[in-house]
């Protein structure tokens, strides 16, 4: 067995290839229409999570899927390039999943996921005993790979996050294994109907739930406190990967133990900045972009 490397945050879920068109209007029925950009990029929440939490000077880990085809490749090198350690990465000839993203003018997005036939990596698909991590995030979609992972952290008292960004079998079999449920306000209102009453539920499950609300900002309940953050103002462009940033800056937050209202507030800030940018990945912050964001004055956020 080979030494373990300790890491900051381990992002174990999905990557895939993002070929991400900007348009002037959403396509109407049988319209054709031409693309004012293309961006071609990896994606997927966990890789963009874990290239975050590297952009922000943090070490990470990635854990998941890349086939051997053009886009697995494309994907695994940047991922390197990015200085994201990439022994937990399962290769294979099965295809790479895309995504085709379509943003408009108000950065609004639409997005088309592929995966043919590649399916979720079995439960012992990743040997995980070279990586030693501080927090471990997961995004629901390598479901198998996650729950042994997860009852094992639990034991170790490595701190887990679940980036809840839809309902699905993965996220539903996660959010009440994990201490920190993180979700979108789309997987609350598929919850509950609506946020405050997912809130509520999600808290009698985990002991601490976030959930982001975009433009809105935030919520979150922590054993009996809650409280809701204001978001950052930011014109935005594209909101693709937003959620991914503010997971991956959340995990890197709590492996550099911030306080509490600190650690939101740098989340925030990531979230934020993606924005700015067309294309998730192209989109994360850089260190420097970050802070610049994070140490804006107190007063442009409010927390209750």
């Amino acid at each position: 067995m080979s030494a373990q490397i300790s890491v900051d945050v381990l992002c174990v879920g999905h990557a895939s290839y993002d070929l991400i068109f900007s348009v002037p209007q959403h396509p109407a029925d049988d319209e054709k229409i031409v693309a004012d950009d293309l961006l071609a990029c990896g994606g997927g929440p966990a890789a963009n999570a874990a290239v975050t939490v590297a952009r922000l000077g943090y070490q990470a880990a990635y854990a998941g899927y890349l086939s051997h085809d053009l886009y697995g490749e494309k994907h695994f090198q940047e991922l390197a390039d990015e200085g994201v350690d990439t022994r937990c990465v399962v290769r294979g000839t099965l295809p790479t999943p895309l995504s085709t993203i379509i943003v408009k003018p108000d950065g609004k997005r639409a997005l088309i996921n592929y995966k043919g036939d590649t399916k979720a990596l079995a439960a012992a698909a990743i040997d995980f005993s070279s990586i030693k991590p501080k927090v471990i995030l997961f995004d629901g979609h390598e479901a198998h790979v996650s729950l042994p992972l997860a009852e094992q952290a639990r034991k170790q008292k490595i701190p887990t996050v679940l980036d809840a960004g839809s309902v699905h079998d993965g996220t539903r079999a996660l959010m009440n294994k994990v201490d920190y449920l993180v979700c979108s306000e789309k997987f609350a209102c598929q919850l509950a109907g609506d946020e405050l009453t997912a809130l509520s539920q999600m808290a009698l499950i985990a002991p601490v739930v976030v959930i982001t609300l975009g433009e809105r900002g935030l919520i979150w309940q922590r054993g009996s406190e809650c409280g809701a953050l204001s978001a950052y103002p930011i014109n935005a462009i594209d909101t693709t990967g937003a959620g991914d940033a503010f997971h991956g800056a959340f995990a890197a937050a709590l492996a550099a133990e911030l306080d509490w209202l600190e650690l939101l507030r740098y989340a925030s800030a990531a979230g934020t900045l993606c924005c700015g940018k067309v294309g998730a990945r192209l989109g994360l912050p850089t260190r420097h972009e970050h802070s610049a964001l994070f140490k804006k004055p107190l007063d442009l956020i409010s927390a209750n």
